[in-house]
């Protein structure tokens, strides 16, 4: 059976990973979508942190995942056929906006389900950008650390 779940995947954590294993316990493949920077613009307010290839190369590396594909618009379908999925794994915020009915009414015709899953509370790629945001900078500033400066603060990198 192949399973397909889509995300933006950044700041690959726990959450997702969880996710994923859960994805591996339904079936026998894993297929992944990663949004693209232009996908997850239209509709959240910020682009992800973490660059398309690189989220794509975290999520290839992993066991549990088998397929890994981008996609470039905000519509299922296209995934969900071209993989010929068996089981459609979406977050509990899976909405009724037209993308979403239009996979939904497809994974139908062809007989195939949607699988709806709780999302990890102990992280969200979210959260961990506020966290990152909300660390204290010691010593210069943190864009003079980023640029070479001899201090880089509370950020190692």
């Amino acid at each position: 059976m192949v399973i397909y779940t889509v995300g933006t995947f950044d700041m690959l954590h726990v959450g997702h990973l969880a996710l994923l294993e859960h994805c591996r316990r339904l079936g026998s493949v894993v297929a992944v979508g990663v949004a693209s920077d232009r996908v997850v613009n239209s509709y959240k307010p910020n682009k992800p942190v973490i660059p398309l290839d690189q989220r794509m190369q975290m999520l290839r590396s992993l066991r549990c995942v088998d397929v890994v594909r981008p996609y470039f618009e905000l519509e299922y379908v296209s995934g969900c056929r071209e993989l010929d999925v068996d089981i459609f794994v979406v977050g509990e915020d899976w909405g009724d906006k037209p993308h979403n009915i239009d996979v939904e009414n497809f994974l139908k015709s062809k007989g195939s389900e949607i699988v709806k899953v709780n999302y990890d509370l102990r992280t969200s790629s979210s959260q961990i950008k506020k966290d990152v945001l909300a660390q204290p900078v010691i010593g210069r500033e943190l864009p003079h650390a980023i640029a070479g400066g001899p201090k880089l603060g509370a950020f190692a990198l």
